[in-house]
């Protein structure tokens, strides 16, 4: 539906409610999943883990964490964003807990596992929420805030872990984190419920979120999918992109040691620094295409702007292992993951602007699967050349060039940004 044509914004606000709980669910996948990071150094240390070694738990929580997210994809598409989430939460909270039944990282692989899992699943079921809960002119800034979560929960990792690793153990690190997604399970099964069925939604809001056409939630034929130019836009974007946050949430706190010799308990201020400016580009990404898309811009021309600009302004991080001090890389760093929140804002956004309503959750699936076997080759990368260079140079160029080419690519294969057609899927 033209922008000109949706109705006045309502002032029922149940749909900010909803992405603020998916905002919750992002920032505590994100503190389970980065303990482990925020803990090497000292588990290295103690355990003798070899950088090949946590190189590999990197690899293997992301080919995990790919295939279940094609799953989840597919699952959501079923069952719907509720219990989809209810399914995955429970999954990664048991795999994070057993973290600390283990010393090696060989046994750590037995608990990483099923926390990709079910960490898997929170992005499709995200996506679905947004899509069901927000109209196209909202959803790539709702995906931005949502998606902030990351950063929140990287900024609040090594405030909260160094603290309770040292007062009561490394093992209590993942169990008192797991513990709060408990909590937040709950209230998401309390609350949530599609449009139609939220018993605290007004006409005014629900007429907002339906004015644009919707179908039945169902999945698209995998060769039908396939065969989509638009899939693979979406998909070939998640490659590209993916494995430089992956390389950052794994990597970011032995670049401070290995670089500055930055100790855990230290690790807070720098790497606070860099998730704040990752949270403003993550929104301000998403925002920037949202008020374009406001003014009357094409989605095209929206969506690709916002794209370009945050492509554009993470070329600096190529030269952050030659600056001066430990807070010029900080300042590079947080610069390269702005962009990239920003960048992937508008890259999450495209099954939800180019599919059918509750027909997207495959190509998520797809995506993430995509994303992960990019960021195993990263990590394989990343292992090598800081085993045999002990430099993170190159591992940067790469991370600089991904954007661009990642817009190119999409360009390429959508450069018209055409929805697809109901009779293309049918």
């Amino acid at each position: 539906m033209d922008a000109a044509a949706l109705p006045p914004k309502p002032a029922g606000r149940v749909r900010w409610i909803v992405c603020a709980l998916l905002f919750a669910a992002v920032v505590l996948s994100y503190v389970d999943r980065l303990v482990l990071a925020t803990l090497k150094p000292e588990l290295q240390s103690r355990y003798g883990w070899s950088e090949t070694g946590y190189a590999d738990l990197a690899i293997w929580f992301q080919g995990a964490y790919g295939l279940a997210y094609v799953a989840f994809g597919r699952l959501v598409d079923r069952v719907g964003a509720r219990i989809g989430y209810a399914i995955a939460v429970t999954l990664w909270t048991i795999g994070h807990i057993a973290h600390a039944a283990f010393t090696t990282t060989s046994g750590m692989l037995i608990a990483r596992v099923p926390l990709a899992i079910g960490e898997a699943g929170a992005f499709p079921s995200a996506l679905a929420a947004t899509s069901e809960w927000f109209p196209r002119r909202e959803r790539a800034f709702a995906i931005g805030i949502f998606n902030a979560g990351s950063n929140v929960g990287a900024i609040i990792t090594p405030l909260i872990v160094p603290i309770i690793a040292v007062s009561f153990g490394w093992r209590m690190a993942f169990v008192a984190t797991g513990l709060l997604t408990v909590i937040w399970l709950a209230a998401w099964l309390a609350f949530y419920r599609r449009p139609r069925e939220h018993p605290r939604l007004t006409a005014e809001e629900l007429a907002w979120i339906e004015s644009e056409p919707t179908e039945t939630q169902r999945p698209i034929p995998w060769r039908t999918l396939l065969g989509l130019r638009q899939t693979w836009a979406y998909v070939l974007g998640r490659f590209l992109i993916d494995p430089v946050w992956w390389t950052f949430l794994f990597w970011l706190p032995d670049f401070f040691n290995r670089q500055y010799g930055v100790k855990m308990l230290d690790f807070g201020p720098p790497l606070v620094a860099v998730y704040l400016m990752a949270d403003v580009g993550s929104i301000g990404g998403g925002w920037l295409s949202s008020r374009l898309l406001g003014r009357g811009w094409s989605a095209n021309r929206a969506r690709k702007t916002a794209l370009f600009v945050c492509a554009l302004f993470a070329l600096p991080i190529a030269v952050a292992t030659q600056v001066p001090n430990m807070w010029w890389a900080v300042l590079l760093i947080g610069f390269a993951c702005a962009c990239h929140q920003g960048f992937s804002a508008n890259v999450y956004a495209i099954p939800g602007d180019l599919f059918p309503r509750g027909r997207s959750g495959s190509v998520v699936g797809l995506g993430g699967l995509s994303g992960a076997l990019g960021g195993m080759l990263m990590a394989k990368f990343a292992g090598v050349i800081l085993a045999t260079l002990g430099s993170y140079g190159p591992i940067f160029a790469v991370a600089a060039c991904a954007y661009l080419l990642a817009l190119l690519v999409i360009h390429i294969l959508v450069p018209r940004y055409t929805p697809v057609r109901a009779e293309q899927i049918a």
